[in-house]
């Protein structure tokens, strides 16, 4: 019996192989059949579109998600955003560097704590970041074109799940 999808004499056609043998897809068979696989590649065409499209407005994703972050959660300690973003801590700092060059962000000294920084946004980070968030939507859109409203959604929702769950875990395991 053949282990692998789609191999040897008499076997089902696996992934990315049709009925008569021909390869649809210049991957695998195989390895079309793993999840991660799958999610691996079809993130890094997403990301990709989305690198591109923010990175026409001079910022790398780093920045455009460390913008998002402060917009969703308004003002933060340094080292809360960079754990919400899941960036290394000294990362964050380069990152903030150079929107703050760009009047985007600021860092103030907590008044609760004078050890911390504060991050918030600016009135023109405020702008750039609405801006921006359009052309990720528009970059996503692009990146799903071949799904149905109602697939992105379903396709939405299994992420979240796998990412929820990875959070639940990971906040088990620091316990």
């Amino acid at each position: 019996m053949n282990a692998t999808p789609g191999a040897g004499p008499g076997a089902e056609p696996g992934p990315g192989v049709t009925a008569g043998g021909a390869q649809a897809a210049p991957r695998p068979p195989s390895l079309l059949a793993l999840p991660s696989y799958l999610a691996g590649h079809a993130a890094r065409i997403g990301h990709d579109a989305l690198v591109e499209a923010v990175g026409q407005h001079g910022l790398r994703l780093p920045h455009f998600a460390t913008l998002t972050a402060l917009a969703d959660f308004g003002p933060l300690p340094q080292h809360v955003l960079a754990d919400r973003l899941g960036f290394q801590r000294s990362h964050l700092g380069g990152y903030l560097d150079a929107i703050e060059e760009r009047g985007l962000v600021r860092r103030t000294r907590d008044p609760a704590d004078r050890r911390r920084q504060l991050v918030e946004l600016t009135g023109e980070g405020e702008t750039l970041q609405r801006r921006l968030w359009r052309v990720a939507e528009r970059s996503q859109d692009s990146f799903l074109r071949g799904l149905t409203e109602a697939e992105r959604e379903t396709l939405t929702k299994l992420l979240r799940r796998l990412l929820d769950a990875d959070d639940r875990a990971r906040t088990a395991e620091a316990r």
